[in-house]
């Protein structure tokens, strides 16, 4: 784990302009063949949850797991990691919102977006229609975040607006709460629950 953590800071220190030597070295060194490219940390939190829920360890595998700070940065990691620098095999999740965006990077990088697997609005709304909102308002409450949701509600921006979208929101109004909950949901789905774009990305690697 250790080194895999290693392998990803020298990614992120080569995509913002580093020397790509240590990354390409530590790849050789883990004996990677895929990386997950993903947009944020709270994604790589459920995408690890998911797969030490079913038993698999991705880096054991071969497998990176990769945030890249953002979706605009996917052409800079294709590149670096994609066949035009490391050769590994790229995929990962996309938010339908972003596809022609990745399409174009993907193309640009060899790696056809087919190898990516698309969220409606995102992957914390994937997992929040998939639980019912019901379930996720008992998982914040257990997690003694129920204060913080219901001041949340009374604010005016949030009257009147679906429960879903409520919820998607304040996942994301305090640093770190995205991805714990990344976790978190995952964790409770049932077995056969799994949202279709993280089982089938779980199921292509």
């Amino acid at each position: 784990m250790a080194d895999m953590r290693a392998f990803r800071e020298a990614v992120g220190r080569w995509a913002v302009g580093g020397p790509g030597g240590p990354a390409s070295e530590l790849a050789v060194h883990l004996g990677l063949r895929t990386a997950v490219l993903l947009e944020g940390p709270s994604d790589l939190a459920a995408v690890e949850a998911l797969a030490a829920r079913r038993g698999r360890d991705l880096a054991a595998e071969g497998v990176c797991v990769v945030p890249m700070g953002g979706a605009m940065s996917v052409g800079r990691y294709a590149g670096l990691l994609g066949p035009p620098g490391l050769g590994l095999r790229l995929t990962g999740l996309c938010d339908e919102g972003e596809r022609r965006f990745y399409d174009r990077a993907l193309e640009r990088a060899r790696a056809p977006l087919p190898g990516f697997f698309v969220c409606v609005a995102d992957l914390e709304d994937e997992l929040i229609r998939t639980l019912g909102t019901p379930r996720v308002e008992e998982i914040i409450e257990g997690e003694d975040d129920r204060r913080a949701w219901q001041t949340f509600l009374r604010q005016p921006a949030q009257h009147g607006r679906p429960r879903q979208q409520q919820l998607r929101r304040f996942l994301g109004t305090k640093k770190g709460r995205k991805i714990r909950y990344g976790r978190l949901l995952v964790e409770a789905l049932d077995p056969g629950q799994v949202p279709a774009p993280l089982g089938g990305l779980l199921t292509s690697v």
